[in-house]
């Protein structure tokens, strides 16, 4: 297992994958992992729909939108993905409650080797048809999942220079963030 510091640091967003299966052991620690995040009043809003059958990822990407540009091509869809659903009824305010278990999953699907996507972008209403989920279940967000088949690195940004994700022409996917020092302050935010 990586390093904590290190997963933070290394993990990226991946869009195009291997298509070798995630096996569902894989699949598991990923939604416990979801589980463990922290939730507002311990109140546990947060439930996880694990898709790896082929013929249903097949039509999971035809209701999930990639950055525009930046999908995978046909050959390097995800093989997997986790669908984070959220019962209003146990928390209405549940965004940071699924926000927190995402953010867990993700660094323990790349703590475990697989890449992950996430997905705010998706058609819902053809997803609860798909998926069967019933009323009073929300759907949140999706992680697209599979093992990585390019490589993305960040670093720090460019004074003033756009906040753009750009593939270089060997497929390394560049992802420049804000430098530390331009967002961070102590005490009082002057300068």
């Amino acid at each position: 297992m990586m390093e904590l510091e290190q997963a933070i640091a290394t993990r990226r967003t991946i869009r195009r994958f291997a298509q070798s299966p995630v096996l569902e052991g894989d699949l598991r620690a990923v939604a416990d992992a979801g589980r463990l995040a922290a939730s507002a009043g311990n109140r546990q809003p947060c439930r996880f729909l694990a898709i790896s059958r082929p013929e249903l990822v097949e039509r999971m990407h035809e209701n999930v939108a990639w950055l525009a540009g930046m999908g995978p091509p046909p050959g390097a869809e995800p093989v997997a993905y986790m669908v984070i659903l959220a019962d209003s009824a146990a928390n209405r305010n549940y965004v940071s409650d699924c926000a927190a278990a995402a953010e867990n999953m993700l660094l323990a699907a790349h703590g475990r080797g697989i890449g992950s996507c996430w997905i705010g972008s998706v058609n819902r209403d053809a997803l609860r048809d798909l998926l069967g989920i019933p009323a009073g279940l929300e759907i949140y967000a999706v992680i697209a999942l599979g093992y990585p088949a390019e490589q993305a690195v960040a670093g720090d940004a460019e004074e003033n220079a756009p906040l753009t994700v750009t593939r270089s022409r060997e497929g390394t996917v560049r992802v420049p963030k804000r430098r530390l020092d331009d967002i961070l302050r102590f005490e009082r935010w002057e300068g």
